[in-house]
């Protein structure tokens, strides 16, 4: 899929409505969505990233709630980058020939590097997110939708049926079956330990490394707020922790080893609980969301197309099937690491 850009004449159009001086450079970001163009510009008052949002990603009321909930942090000397509002409306979305603009001052930071002290920073910052979080009160409702005990997952089950493309020996029904039966139990037993009866509140829905920008080990900004939502923290807790301890080093997802890495997800653990005011979360239910969430981001994308990227959907699923045993079998431990 080829990449989307800006114009000159839709970038001009755009900037007149920013007081930002006179642009010296512009420079595309590459990472990240294709569908949603970004530009760092240089300009006399100081270093910007411009961003379109993408088709699908321009509900006014859910941008809107996002960048209250960024403001609302930023102001709370929370890493975030700081939208810049235009000036003629003084909003910091930009709505203009069908398409949604945001402006936000560039923060430099680097990628993930992949140590326990940068995870055991994340999970502070996740801890203080939330924390941060419990006073600020929304003007609109966020989606209460997410991984766990989601009805979409059975239909993406029925879509990815007819879209992979197995080899001859590969049974596609049978590891679908599987998966299914999978996510149905860990939904049921993570509703009968409690997790029902936990008070949903404003999650960020996607913590992970790459919604995140670092200098050395610490986080130095988020930069993702597209998937907030209303549900228990144990929701972005374990999603979190997946992210965090998932091993996928090698160039083919198909190869990626079934194991997490223990030591980085006794460090998230950690810098979640060493800041002062960590909500409390429950355990019971944790492992348990981790490989609902295995599933439910797996099946979505090999629902659509077949495949997950340029992945054989059969061969991504076998090894989330594999994940997801390999949780199961090790639950005892990881039970009483997220108890300790």
């Amino acid at each position: 899929m080829k990449a989307a850009h800006f114009s000159s004449q839709e970038l001009a159009k755009v900037l007149s409505h920013y007081d930002i001086g006179v642009i010296t450079s512009a420079a595309p970001v590459l990472a990240g969505n294709a569908r949603a163009p970004k530009l760092v510009l240089h300009s006399q008052r100081g270093t910007f990233l411009l961003k379109r949002r993408p088709h699908g990603k321009e509900d006014i009321r859910r941008v809107a709630f996002a960048h209250d909930v960024q403001k609302f942090l930023a102001k709370a000397g929370f890493a975030v980058a700081a939208l810049v509002s235009t000036t003629d409306e003084q909003s910091t979305m930009l709505c203009l020939d069908r398409h949604v603009y945001e402006l936000f001052e560039f923060i430099s930071g680097s990628r993930y590097n992949g140590s326990v002290h940068a995870a055991q920073d994340a999970g502070l910052q996740l801890a203080r997110f939330h924390a941060l979080l419990l006073s600020f009160t929304p003007h609109f409702k966020p989606l209460d939708s997410n991984y766990h005990d989601n009805p979409v997952v059975a239909a993406h089950f029925k879509m990815a049926a007819k879209l992979v493309k197995p080899k001859p020996n590969q049974d596609i029904t049978r590891l679908l079956h599987k998966l299914a039966a999978i996510y149905t139990a860990h939904v049921e037993h993570a509703n009968a330990v409690g997790l029902s009866h936990s008070a949903p509140r404003i999650i960020h829905g996607d913590w992970h490394p790459g919604n995140m920008l670092f200098s050395e080990d610490k986080v130095v900004a988020v930069v993702d707020f597209d998937s907030l939502k209303i549900a228990p923290f144990e929701i972005d807790m374990a999603n979190a922790l997946l992210q965090f301890s998932i091993v996928g080093s090698r160039p083919n997802p198909a190869d990626w080893p079934a194991y997490l890495d223990e030591e980085k997800f006794t460090s998230f653990l950690t810098g979640c609980r060493s800041y002062e005011q960590s909500p409390r979360f429950d355990p019971a239910p944790v492992c348990d969301l981790m490989i609902e969430a295995l599933i439910c981001e797996a099946i979505a994308p090999i629902a659509a197309t077949g495949t997950f990227g340029s992945v054989s959907g059969f061969e991504f699923l076998k090894m989330i099937y594999n994940k997801c045993r390999w949780i199961e079998k090790h639950r005892e431990k990881l039970d009483a690491l997220l108890n300790g």
